[in-house]
């Protein structure tokens, strides 16, 4: 059998518990706890350690869900869960304060893995008269082609 992994992650409240438990086959296995902090602001609950769904795609080919805590705090959990992991999947909320930050932020807590991972960029609570939405989406392009190219020269300057 086939085994792959695919990490979603972002920031608190972006949607990534709801991501897997939309795409899994399965039931979520989720770590939620009361949240304690700034979180109770954007929600009651809060992922401690994982969300975990797995999709079948046929008879000999899974692929593992891993959902990483959106707070700073449990950022020893991403390293963790990154692990093996074929891809990351980054969500954004636009109606945070300063998404662009978030997306800067998770490229760098992830650079690791995006050296041999694909990524891919979601973007969540769009709203029609969100005045951040056009811009946003030109800087995070302009942002990711700017990262692909930078991994793109140091992957040949390794090379020399």
């Amino acid at each position: 059998m086939k085994e792959n992994k695919i990490i979603f992650t972002g920031p608190v409240g972006v949607g990534k518990t709801t991501a897997i438990a939309a795409l899994s086959d399965d039931p979520p296995v989720k770590t939620d706890a009361r949240a304690s902090d700034m979180t109770l602001v954007r929600k009651g609950h809060t992922t401690v350690a994982m969300d975990y769904g797995v999709i079948r795609l046929d008879g000999d080919t899974k692929v593992h869900l891993y959902g990483t805590p959106g707070q700073e705090r449990f950022n020893f959990m991403w390293e963790i869960l990154s692990k093996g992991s074929m891809g990351l999947i980054l969500l954004l909320d636009n109606t945070r304060a300063n998404p662009l930050k978030d997306l800067t932020f998770f490229l760098d807590a992830f650079k690791d893995l995006l050296k041999t991972a694909p990524l891919v960029v979601g973007v969540t609570r769009w709203t029609s008269g969100h005045c951040q939405v056009s811009m946003f989406i030109k800087n995070i392009w302009h942002n990711i082609i700017l990262m692909f190219l930078f991994l793109k020269w140091m992957r040949a300057k390794k090379k020399m």
